[in-house]
């Protein structure tokens, strides 16, 4: 892999990353509802789930999602269900004045763990993280190359980018936190991060390979 591949590497995935989906929103949503720690554990479970699935791909097993497609279709409509789950949970969330940490998303307790599985759940059903892990990841590595030493440069760059905007986008919940105190800014939070969960599975649910 040349520098030149890598640079476009780098380009092309902060683009990607940059861009709002589930797992940002997901992010923010729990920073802004429970605080900057809850959603380092939503994070880490984005990451697992898509380290996870680089991995796989670069063993070879990600051509199994297009040689068999009814694979990917059932990954794509369980992670729309799920936002559809996780939307109108944001939209019946209880609120009231002064008590933001009383209103979970995930569980009433918020479990570090429950944060963990849901962030995985979120990322491991994304069809644009599929999508990125078997068509656009192996691109980059030359079979004619020590292919062990590309996937690592490669997977360290995208966790340092992805995790880099992850931050950025929890910073940015955590600052409307002080907001989101009044019950009447929170329930407009709560049904504009729902509308955004569903909206995002309609798009889930008409995806395509």
């Amino acid at each position: 892999m040349s520098l030149q591949t890598w640079w476009v590497f780098v380009l092309m995935t902060f683009v990607v990353s940059a861009t709002p989906g589930p797992n940002m929103l997901l992010v923010l949503s729990m920073s802004a509802r429970h605080g900057l720690r809850s959603a380092i554990a939503t994070m880490l479970g984005c990451m697992t789930a898509l380290l996870a699935m680089m991995s796989i791909s670069a063993a070879g097993l990600g051509a199994l999602l297009q040689v068999f497609p009814a694979v990917f279709d059932a990954l794509r409509l369980a992670g729309a269900a799920y936002l559809v789950y996780l939307g109108v949970k944001c939209w019946r969330a209880p609120v009231q004045d002064q008590a933001v940490d009383a209103v979970p998303l995930a569980t009433p307790a918020v479990r570090t763990s429950a944060l963990y599985r849901q962030g995985m759940l979120v990322a491991a059903s994304n069809p644009k993280a599929i999508l990125f892990a078997v068509a656009f990841f192996p691109q980059f590595i030359n079979p004619e190359a020590a292919k062990a030493v590309q996937f690592g440069i490669l997977l360290l760059t995208f966790s340092v980018i992805e995790v880099s905007w992850y931050f950025i986008y929890a910073l940015s919940g955590n600052r409307l936190a002080t907001y989101l105190q009044r019950a009447s800014v929170l329930r407009v939070f709560n049904r504009l991060t729902g509308s955004a969960f569903i909206g995002f599975a309609a798009v889930m649910a008409t995806v395509r390979e």
